[in-house]
Formats: C-alpha cells, structure tokens, sequence
C-alpha cells in the first residue's frame, strides 16, 4: 500500500464517509497549495485538519480566529531584549507546517491579511525583515458559511490564494451511526490514528508531483477550461492566472495520488471544480437566479473538448 494511500485511511478513522473530501485535501497538500475549509459548525472540519497533521507527522498550530486577534498574534513581533540591549523577534503562531486557521471569517480584515504574504511567498515580513516559514507549509482554514453570526466574506485576494476549497457536508445516516459506533465506551478514534510519514516524506512526495509529465495538449486543455470561465456571461470575473497554475498543479497532484507521473483529462476534471469555483464572482443577475458557480463549471468541462493523449 503507497504512503498516500495508508494517509487517506488513517483521515478516515475519525472522518467517516468523505473520502472524496479527504482525497481533494490531500491532493492539495502534495500540490503545496493551501486548503479552504467552508461548512456550517459541528461536521468535522478541524479534526479532519489534526488528523491529517498527525499522520503525517507535521508541527501543527492552530488560532481560533476571533475579531479581536491581532496581525501580530499570526506573523510575530518584536521585543526589546535588555540582556543584548536590542530588539528581538518573537515567532507568532504561523510558523508551523500546517497551520489550522479555525473560523478565519470571524477575524478583522486587517488580520486576514496578515496571512497573504505567508500563503503566496512562504515568509513574513515584520518591522523590515523577513522571516521564512518552515517547509512544507501548508494553511488549513476553516469558515461558516457567509451570513452566519459575526461572519465576514474573505476578500478575493484572499479566496484566490487557497488552491482547493472543500464542503465536508452532512454524513449520511450510516455514516453518523458509524461515528457513534466508533466512539463507544468514551473512545475517541483521533487516538488510533498513527503517523505514517514525516515532513521531509511529504516534502518528498511535493518533488515527485512537481516531475509529474504534462503533455502540451493537457496545458491547452486547461487554458481552455480557464478561458471559458472568463467569457461566460453570468460570470463577473473569471479564473485569474493564478488559478490556471492551481489547476495545474492539483492535476499533477492528482495524478500522484492515482498513482501516475503523468497527467491525463480525467485528472483535470476531477480537480476542476474544487479548484476554481470559489474564485469565480457571480454577475448581480446570475445571483439573483439563483446561480451557483459549482454548475457553471460543470457545463465548462461538457462543453470543452477533451484531448486524446
């Protein structure tokens, strides 16, 4: 059984009936990209981030995001050390491999921007210095949904630095009796699962899915697949460049975990939807109508041709 394969049974100890969920965040932690979380309370969102650090063996930390947590609290700040008569920093909570921002829609803006330069560039700058995160660095980040209480939207500069966002969903009835059953008698699974890498395996692993081969056809099929999300009229704006190489790299990922060093359409397909939905922004009509982003990219995959390889 591959490294990959023995991680996604260890998540599903404690996350009963979302294989799909765990296979899209595993995907986007081998592409290095950073995961977005979004669901109402209760279904499982932040345990499924501790399992996935403790089986794979990651320093973890995690902030509950609360109005009142400041950028600093994140990044780190300086103090004056009178021993050395200089200032000296103070790591904030970032600085681990995978970083769980639990709720990051309940924190003020200026918080939330705090995570921009440590999600695209893999540091932080404070008081003119910059200061490298460990690697592999990965943010898992949690939200409810918009609208509920003491939320906020994400800024779009934000939504599109997350390479996948993942809804776990309500289990089904066998799935929530499963979960009883597995918590008899005060037990609680988390305690089962076992590591079965480390840091430098993942580090490793992300290598290997940078190697993936992408045949030139797979790249116009994907350019495609973008293009069509920024001509499409219920569409305000489109899939930035950002998202082409998201796309990009999640089918490699995907391809990986498949088993395979090569890229076929099947992966692109499979990756598309939770890689660029939630960057796409409605037309004011198309809200109205009740449009959702996930069907719109639906009917851009059936409507491109996809390549023979």
């Amino acid at each position: 059984m591959s490294t990959t394969e023995n991680i996604i049974n260890e998540v599903k100890k404690v996350i009963c009936g979302k294989d799909y969920v765990i296979a899209q965040a595993l995907t986007g932690i081998l592409a290095g990209g950073h995961v977005l979380m979004e669901d109402v309370p209760g279904v499982g969102k932040t345990t499924m981030a501790l399992a996935f650090s403790r089986t794979m063996g990651l320093d973890y930390g995690r902030v509950q995001f609360t109005p009142d947590v400041l950028p600093s609290d994140i990044t780190g700040f300086s103090l004056y050390d009178k021993a050395s008569n200089s200032m000296k920093y103070q790591p904030g909570a970032i600085f681990h491999n995978l970083f769980l921002a639990d709720e990051l829609n309940r924190a003020s803006s200026r918080t939330q921007s705090a995570l921009l330069e440590a999600m695209e560039e893999g540091n932080v700058t404070v008081d003119g210095k910059t200061y490298m995160l460990p690697k592999p660095f990965t943010v898992f980040a949690t939200q409810n949904p918009a609208g509920a209480s003491g939320t906020s939207l994400l800024p779009d500069s934000q939504i599109d630095r997350f390479m996948v966002r993942v809804s776990m969903g309500y289990p089904s009835a066998s799935d929530e009796k499963a979960m009883l059953e597995a918590r008899k008698n005060g037990v609680n699974p988390m305690d089962s699962v076992v590591q079965v890498c480390d840091a430098a395996t993942l580090a490793k692993m992300q290598e290997e899915v940078n190697n993936v081969f992408v045949h030139e056809r797979i790249l116009d099929y994907i350019v495609i697949l973008i293009n069509k999300t920024r001509g499409n009229a219920s569409l305000e704006r489109g899939a930035s460049p950002r998202a082409t190489i998201a796309l990009t790299s999640m089918s490699k990922a995907y391809a990986f975990l498949m088993g395979r060093n090569y890229v076929t359409p099947t992966d692109v397909q499979k990756v598309f939807l939770p890689v660029i939905a939630h960057r796409l922004i409605l037309t004011p009509e198309a809200e109205v109508e009740g449009t959702r982003t996930v069907d719109i990219c639906k009917e851009i995959i059936k409507s491109a041709v996809a390549p023979k390889v």
